[in-house]
């Protein structure tokens, strides 16, 4: 019998969707798409200084997923950044958290700012 999915929470969507290059083209097959997980990730252990536990305890998800999720997303990041290339983010196995859901910790950006965000 498979595994139930385990969906990540998440506790916004990213504002901007779109990065790369302003001076080039975009070249539809050089796309990087990074996952809302993924950003999700980034934000909280990059930006929110949390570290891989305490990620995990934030998305209801394992240490061992957040690393992985978090090793894929470092590596769409610098592909982007170093070779130029547009990252879209988009997608994933997700769903954003409640704003008072039990659980849902200090880097929830819905409780900061005192808005709920429409889901997109």
């Amino acid at each position: 019998m498979a595994r139930p999915v385990k969906f990540r929470r998440v506790c916004t969507l990213p504002r901007n969707k779109r990065f790369g290059p302003l001076d080039l083209a975009v070249d539809e097959k050089k796309i990087i798409t990074m996952t809302v997980d993924e950003y999700e990730t980034i934000r909280l252990i990059d930006l929110e200084n949390y570290n891989q536990e305490e990620c995990a305890r934030q998305m209801n998800i394992a240490r061992s997923t957040v690393q992985g999720i978090y090793i894929e997303a470092r590596k769409k990041l610098a592909e982007s950044l170093v070779n130029g290339r547009p990252l879209i983010i988009e997608g994933g196995r997700y769903r954003l958290c409640e704003e008072l859901e039990n659980g849902c910790g200090r880097g929830c950006n819905r409780r900061r700012r005192g808005r709920r965000f429409e889901d997109q």
